[in-house]
């Protein structure tokens, strides 16, 4: 039944992305720096990628994690600023029935899995302070993994029960989306299909995916705040904070603009404001993530300076 309707969906017209913005010359001067912030994130989550990999003092779970959040938002902003690009540029507004199905799996598999993936470096750092002797059995290299790859898995299997409810609903009508990728709340508005279920499934998904995580990262942290006030060192309190805020930083981020956009009732919608938000976690935030961690990281920056130290000896 969903390839039936995806062969009609595909034989009609594609959908149009009405994007956020025009050939004035303050929205050009908005869209370099879109541009320039791609740029940033694209190279910052790639260096940061590069270095966990390389530089063996960073051979940690903590900064595998965070690898793999570098990963996920390397991936999320190609998902969505390439193509708002190449629009922009050639002046098309077009996006088939296929282009817009794999946006919507991979945006929400990536969003999805970076909930999990932010629960368990949570939890990482709630066993690395609150119980540091037992901190190698807790999250030794086969836990870690396997609490990485569970993210990405329940992500994709997100990303795939919401791709196959969208080739189920038919599109009449007004083919236009309000906003510079195919969101999947701005892609519900087109059906005509009743999609009351759909959407409660996806505000039980959103329960489930956000606010789970969500009480797991603040009860881990809870715990890490009383361990860390207790501590008798002064270093120790002052590194275990400028650790932990980083992450708290990115959670509050990432998980005040998913649940703006997944958890209100379609009713209480606005066009402007989703496309607002959705820009600030599909673009600056994949820009933000590294750039906070790294500037609050003295061993990530000695490790920047390792690799250039050993590359400037090797010339």
């Amino acid at each position: 039944i969903f390839i039936m309707e995806w062969e009609n969906q595909t034989a009609s017209s594609d959908f149009i992305l009405m994007g956020i913005f025009s050939h004035t010359p303050t929205h050009i001067f908005l869209f370099s720096l879109v541009l320039g912030i791609f740029t940033v994130a694209l190279l910052a989550n790639t260096v940061m990628v590069l270095l966990i990999c390389l530089d063996r003092r960073l051979h940690t779970p903590m900064y595998f994690l965070l690898s793999q959040l570098s990963l996920m938002d390397l991936m999320l902003i190609c998902t969505t600023v390439p193509k708002m690009a190449c629009n922009y540029l050639s002046g098309r507004k077009s996006i088939s029935v296929a282009g817009c199905e794999a946006q919507i799996f991979f945006y929400v598999s990536l969003l999805g899995a970076e909930c999990f993936l932010l629960a368990v470096m949570a939890y990482d750092r709630y066993a690395a302070i609150c119980y540091p002797l037992q901190y190698p059995q807790l999250m030794n290299w086969n836990v870690c993994g396997l609490l990485a790859a569970s993210s990405w898995i329940l992500g994709v299997f997100d990303g795939i029960v919401d791709i196959a409810a969208t080739l189920s609903f038919s599109y009449c009508g007004s083919r236009e989306i309000p906003q510079f990728f195919c969101d999947l709340p701005a892609l519900l508005r087109l059906s005509c299909t009743d999609t009351s279920t759909f959407e409660t499934l996806v505000f039980i998904c959103c329960v489930v995916m956000l606010l789970f995580p969500l009480s797991l990262i603040i009860i881990s942290y809870t715990r890490v705040i009383i361990t860390v006030i207790r501590m008798s060192s002064g270093e120790g309190r002052h590194k275990a904070f400028t650790t932990c805020s980083s992450h708290l930083v990115v959670v509050g981020m990432y998980y005040g603009a998913a649940m703006f956009i997944y958890m209100r009732p379609t009713s209480n919608r606005s066009p402007a404001q989703d496309t607002m938000v959705s820009t600030f976690y599909t673009i600056l935030t994949p820009m933000l993530n590294p750039l906070i961690y790294s500037l609050r990281n003295k061993d990530v920056a000695k490790a920047f300076s390792r690799v250039l130290g050993k590359e400037k000896s090797r010339e």
